[in-house]
C-alpha cells in the first residue's frame, strides 16, 4: 500500500492496524517515497519454528559437504586488521 504523508499523518491509527496486520505501507511526500512502515519481525524463533522452516528447503546435493569443505582451499583466511 502506498500513502501520501498527509494521508499517513490524518490517519495514523488506521495505518498502523494495517501494519499490525501484516501489510507493508510505503509513506511518500511530493511522489517520492520517503519513509516505509513494515510489521516487527520477531528477533527470536522457537526451536518448532526453526524446524518448521528448515523441513521446507530443498536436500543438497551429495556433493554439498565435499565442496564446503574445498571453500578453505580457495577462501583466503580473515586477517583481523586489529590484532598484529
Amino acid at each position: 500500500m502506498r500513502v501520501t504523508a498527509t494521508e499517513a499523518s490524518r490517519g495514523f491509527s488506521e495505518l498502523l492496524s494495517r501494519v499490525a496486520a501484516g501489510e507493508t505501507v510505503e509513506i511518500d511526500r511530493h511522489g517520492q517515497v520517503v519513509a516505509v512502515v513494515t510489521p516487527v519481525r520477531p528477533r527470536f524463533v522457537s526451536g518448532a519454528a526453526l524446524l518448521d522452516r528448515l523441513a521446507g528447503l530443498p536436500t543438497p546435493d551429495p556433493d554439498f559437504a565435499d565442496d564446503v569443505a574445498s571453500l578453505g582451499d580457495v577462501l583466503t583466511p580473515f586477517a583481523d586488521p586489529w590484532r598484529s
